[in-house]
């Protein structure tokens, strides 16, 4: 079993979302998160004005799956990057996970 990590500004959300289909990954979950670049915006995020913004809206998606579909998926992302007009590609890592504990799904009676 794989962690499948991935990172990506807000706007590819749905071609993220549509690797995931393409590749058979069906449950994940995910997390919005501020991307940071450069130490500046760092600062301008812990400004003393909540208003001022410093990051870039940005989603994080992980799911536990196997390593046929963690490598499918960064075959695919690799390809969906080679084809991006941005500085702010799909971004994926991919972690082994030595032990789990999995809920059993089935109902005591």
């Amino acid at each position: 079993m794989k962690l499948l990590i991935v990172t990506v500004v807000t706007y590819y959300q749905k071609e993220v979302l549509k690797l995931f289909k393409d590749v058979g990954i069906e449950a994940f979950s995910s997390s919005e998160i501020e991307g940071h670049k450069k130490s500046g915006d760092l600062v301008a995020a812990q400004s003393w004005f909540p208003g001022v913004k410093g990051g870039h809206e940005s989603l994080m998606f992980f799911s536990f799956t196997t390593e046929e579909r963690a490598d499918a998926f960064f075959d695919k992302a690799a390809e969906k990057n080679r084809n991006l007009e941005s500085a702010n590609p799909i971004r994926a890592v991919v972690v082994n996970i030595e032990k789990s504990l999995e809920v059993n799904n089935h109902s005591k009676s």
